[in-house]
């Protein structure tokens, strides 16, 4: 799950790109409600050993789609893993921006997270500078079917990561957050989640190489995407 697949950016300002894992698929966050519609009718056509799976998938995507429409989120993306009983490891991957209004966004980014020694967070060093991991386990909605004959959605307990990233430049904070119910695996998502974090760049990944003509010969540093 630690291999990059592609290159994303932040939408729908580019101030920043990130590398998008394997396993990971970039989702819509506006979509049509036709849209929405063929899905659901295209799910109900599948064969039964693949159709509850895809409607998990299905209502996983609902699940986020309504979770993020009060929150301003850049790009969202699904992950689909094997584990080791024959199914699958369902998580979500968001990246957003917070804004400081002018403030300095490492002093924001510590109240905001809390200033105790036994806060939990604990700094990693990224290529764009310091970020900051924080990890919680905490009941929410599960993005699953509900417990037969119940009619309210089920509560589960899911892992949620995030990586605080400060930028002074622009006065904001980026975030990468993953969510995964397979809290068995944390250590795993963890490992995903910093990488995620360690690809994020201000440099635009798809713009020309600088003229090499002049420059002083030496080791050439290797892109976070390949």
């Amino acid at each position: 799950m630690k291999e990059f697949l592609d290159t994303v950016a932040a939408e729908p300002k580019p101030d920043f790109w990130y590398g998008l894992p394997h396993g990971y698929l970039q989702l819509d966050l506006q979509p049509s409600p036709e849209g929405i519609q063929e899905v659901a009718r295209q799910i109900r056509t599948l064969p039964d050993d693949v159709r509850d799976r895809a409607d998990q998938v299905f209502r996983l995507y609902a699940f986020v789609l309504t979770m993020l429409r009060s929150q301003d989120v850049m790009g969202c993306a699904l992950g689909m893993h094997p584990d080791e009983h024959g199914g699958a490891t369902l998580s979500v991957l968001t990246v957003s921006t917070v804004p400081t209004s002018g403030a300095n966004p490492d002093a924001v980014l510590l109240q905001m997270m809390g200033t105790g020694a036994d806060n939990g967070i604990v700094p990693v060093e990224l290529p764009v500078g310091t970020g900051y991991l924080l990890e919680t386990e905490r009941t929410t909605v599960a993005p699953t079917a509900p417990p037969e004959g119940q009619e309210g959605p089920g509560l589960g307990t899911v892992w949620q990561g995030t990586v605080a990233i400060p930028v002074p430049r622009t006065s904001s904070i980026i975030t990468v957050q993953l969510v995964t119910a397979s809290v068995e695996l944390a250590d795993d998502y963890r490992g995903v989640l910093l990488g995620i974090a360690r690809t994020v760049t201000f440099d635009d990944p798809a713009a020309p190489e600088p003229d090499p003509v002049g420059d002083v010969p030496g080791p050439y540093g290797r892109s976070p995407f390949g």
